[in-house]
Order: structure tokens, then C-alpha cells, then sequence
């Protein structure tokens, strides 16, 4: 049996973030112990382990709420499984043209600086009119709310 910190330590996963996935059920609530401390199991730790490595994989939480109701059914086919997996890398191929896209941008507005004053920079001139830039790339956002 694992505390919560142990479980953490054991997965790499975040303690509020354990919650968390408590919380929307992606993790069964965990037996506790007498002074109402969590206790897991090594199915909760690898049920976890599956979660953090499908998080590393870019899958959105739904997608990996399907893919751990797929592996509750070990004799279901993986058609289901596969499309699933499917989504996920059209989604990856996408917003790799999308980072590419802003990339160039990027380089676009560093090479065009001259160095000079901010008065004259291209970097705050491109930022402060998004007509200047040469690619679509207000959808794409580098930052993740998950706890």
C-alpha cells in the first residue's frame, strides 16, 4: 500500500494532482487507514503510471478517460484504442505546422530587428500589430492549466 506521497514519489505525479484525477474519476477513491490517510493499491500506481505516460503523450483527459475504459475490457478489440490514438496524432501533426508556422514567425521578426532603439525594434512593432506577421498563429498556446 501507497500514502499519497508515496505514490507521488513512485509515479512522478504531483500530489494535488493525484487529487485532482480523484476529483473527475479518473482514479477511484482510495481506501483509508485510521487516521483517514489515503491508501493505494499497486493497480491505483499503475493506473497512474498509464495516465501520466498517456499526459506525456498529449492525450486530453476525456481521451484518456475512453482508453482506461478500454483497458478495463482486456478482451474488447483495440479498434476503439486505435482511433483514439489516431486523434492524437493528427492533433500532434497539427500543431507541429502550427509551432513551425510560429517559428518562422519568430525568426521573421528577430532578423528583421535592427538593433537599434525600441522606438524602431520589429520585435515590439510585429507584437503590437498582428497584421505584420505573415501566419496565422493566434489558436496556438504553449501553456497548460492542469494542476
Amino acid at each position: 500500500m501507497f500514502s499519497i506521497g508515496k505514490l507521488s514519489r513512485a509515479t512522478g505525479v504531483k500530489v494535488p494532482t493525484i487529487r485532482y484525477y480523484e476529483q473527475i474519476g479518473l482514479l477511484a477513491a482510495p481506501e483509508r487507514n485510521s487516521g483517514n490517510q489515503r491508501l493505494y493499491d499497486s493497480r491505483a500506481r499503475e493506473r497512474l503510471a498509464f495516465i501520466r505516460h498517456a499526459r506525456e503523450l498529449g492525450f486530453p483527459l476525456e481521451a484518456i478517460r475512453e482508453l482506461l475504459g478500454l483497458s478495463d475490457d482486456p478482451a474488447s478489440s483495440c479498434e476503439q484504442a486505435d482511433a483514439i490514438a489516431q486523434r492524437q496524432l493528427a492533433q500532434v501533426e497539427a500543431r507541429i505546422e502550427r509551432l513551425q508556422a510560429l517559428r518562422e514567425e519568430l525568426e521573421r521578426m528577430v532578423h528583421q530587428c535592427a538593433h537599434g532603439t525600441i522606438a524602431e525594434c520589429r520585435v515590439i512593432e510585429v507584437l503590437g500589430n498582428h497584421a505584420l506577421c505573415e501566419h496565422e498563429h493566434a489558436g496556438l498556446s504553449l501553456v497548460s492549466g492542469e494542476p
